[in-house]
């Protein structure tokens, strides 16, 4: 993966172009990695995901896939789940520039927000290649956009584009190819100089978590959050910035 940042955006690239970026254990292991260390790094506010070439993330790599149906492949050592990028408390946009299917298409919705190129080509794959709905995609896809339209995605494993996607609420924005870099990036910087970073990461970790809990629990949960919020430096920052018409100067969030 290749790893840029600049002003408080960290840019990580999945770099197999060849292969339209698809998923291997050393790639997941590197990406892993690097949000780790974004997570304890003061510079980092947000992260944005792309990829390089022609793909975002193609899926799992066929190579991989025959060595499971060959019996062949060996364990890998990568404890963390899949699903962990959603732990990181730094907000992750994913800018899908291209082929987006199967284990790819995963891991851009568990990015919190997705900008994509209109014309580029995404799949759940999974049903027209024998497999089932995985890494949680059958839970993450009827929240985001109701059981039905997720059934027809995952059942037909049809491919449509990123404009499709955006309409079906997958993604935040489709725009043209040319133009995904600089969109998604423009938001990621204004997140980094205007939000709280530590709003942000309770926030997120509010969204991801009250999934599961009622609306009583979730809204007992936002008043502890909202008291402890009062007395952190940032609401008085929060609060002085907007009165002295002047950008915040919020401290980092490390985890």
């Amino acid at each position: 993966m290749l790893s840029e940042i600049a002003g408080g955006v960290l840019t990580l690239t999945f770099n197999r172009p060849e292969r339209l970026n698809a998923w291997t254990d050393a790639l997941g292991t590197r990406y892993f990695d690097l949000l780790t260390q974004a997570e304890a790094d003061p510079a980092v506010r947000v992260i944005v995901v792309t990829g390089a070439g022609r793909g975002f993330c193609a899926g799992a790599d066929f190579e991989t896939l025959t060595a499971l149906q060959e019996g062949t492949l060996t364990g890998s050592t990568e404890t963390r789940a899949t699903t962990f990028p959603t732990t990181i408390g730094k907000p992750i946009i994913a800018a899908v520039n291209g082929a987006c299917a199967g284990l790819g298409m995963v891991h851009a919705l568990l990015c919190d927000l997705v900008f994509t190129a209109a014309e580029a080509k995404w799949t759940t794959a999974f049903s027209r290649r024998g497999l089932i709905a995985e890494y949680g995609l059958a839970w993450v896809l009827p929240k985001l956009i109701g059981q039905g339209r997720a059934l027809d995605l995952l059942l037909s494993g049809r491919t449509f584009t990123g404009e499709e996607a955006a309409g079906l609420g997958l993604a935040l924005r489709a725009v043209p190819g040319s133009s995904l870099t600089e969109v998604a990036g423009a938001y990621a910087r204004d997140l980094a100089a205007h939000s709280s970073p530590t709003s942000m990461a309770v926030i997120k970790r509010q969204v991801w978590g009250d999934w599961e809990l009622s609306l009583d629990s979730s809204r007992t949960n936002a008043e502890r959050l909202m008291a402890a919020s009062f007395g952190r430096a940032d609401f008085a920052e929060g609060v002085a910035s907007f009165l002295q018409k002047r950008p915040p100067e919020f401290p980092p969030f490390t985890g």
